[in-house]
């Protein structure tokens, strides 16, 4: 495979689109990945009809077994069958996540915040450290991770994913400093609320929700994670361990300024 190969994980809805679209449309070459077989096979045939110039290449792979446990040899055959494709893999996008939604203190079982942990956390450091092999054998490389402002803001019953974003962003600070000096960057993308397809499905939720009400008066699109992800990759030559936020200055405000009704 000719030319830079880019890595998305999670790129069959949603942001994950937005990415492979952004690195494809700059000329990459892209392997992503999806959990669903069908998903990831239409995902693939929409990405070549839309950009027949470049090879993109989608492959199914799942987190975590029955069990809970992370894939780990599944994730080293994968590296292993693009070592023998003859494909490297220079820049990192980790865009999947278990979103651990409605989990409730005093309810869930344990299980439910392990895996939540092991998919956000433990997965993605086993991707990026075969990831990084191969980059320290071939001059370097960028590793980003989309991780989200919920690392440093609590929403309700949320606590693993919360957790699991936290450690995240620590796993990405000790995996730049340990991988600088193999000129290997990892930096990480903070969204808010982004406007995906649970938007278009619930909007009379999402108009009044209080993450709606950002100091630019609007939420991110998936285009905008993608060109923060870009930045890091193509542009931010002498940034690691970095974190950029998209939220529309959600994070800044100590609440929502919510317009009266009446105005």
């Amino acid at each position: 495979m000719a030319g830079k190969t880019a890595l998305v994980t999670g790129a069959c809805i949603n942001t994950g689109v937005a990415i492979v679209e952004k690195f494809a449309s700059e000329g990459y070459n892209v392997v992503f990945t999806g959990r669903n077989k069908e998903k990831v096979i239409a995902s693939q045939a929409e990405y070549r009809k839309k950009y027949p110039s470049v090879q993109i290449d989608g492959y199914v792979l799942e987190s975590l077994d029955e069990s809970g446990n992370v894939r780990e040899k599944e994730v080293h055959e994968f590296f292993d069958m693009l070592d023998e494709k003859g494909i490297f893999v220079e820049c990192v996008v980790l865009n999947a996540a278990d979103q651990g939604l409605n989990q409730k203190i005093f309810q869930n079982p344990l299980s439910d915040f392990m895996r939540v942990i092991n998919t956000n956390v433990v997965w993605n450091y086993c991707l990026a450290e075969c990831a990084a092999k191969r980059m320290v054998t071939n001059g370097g490389g960028s590793i980003t991770f989309i991780n989200s402002n919920t690392a440093y803001r609590a929403i309700p019953d949320r606590i693993a994913y919360e957790a699991s974003k936290g450690g995240q962003l620590g796993m990405m600070r000790g995996l730049a400093f340990d991988l600088g000096k193999y000129n290997i960057r990892v930096n990480a993308v903070l969204p808010g609320m982004i406007r995906t397809d649970r938007w278009t499905k619930n909007p009379d939720w999402y108009k009044t929700v209080p993450s709606a009400f950002t100091p630019l008066g609007d939420v991110a699109e998936g285009k905008d994670i993608a060109d923060g992800v870009w930045y890091f990759a193509a542009h931010a030559r002498n940034t690691t361990g970095a974190e950029l936020v998209i939220d529309g200055g959600n994070s800044i405000q100590l609440y929502p300024i919510i317009p009266d009704k009446k105005d």
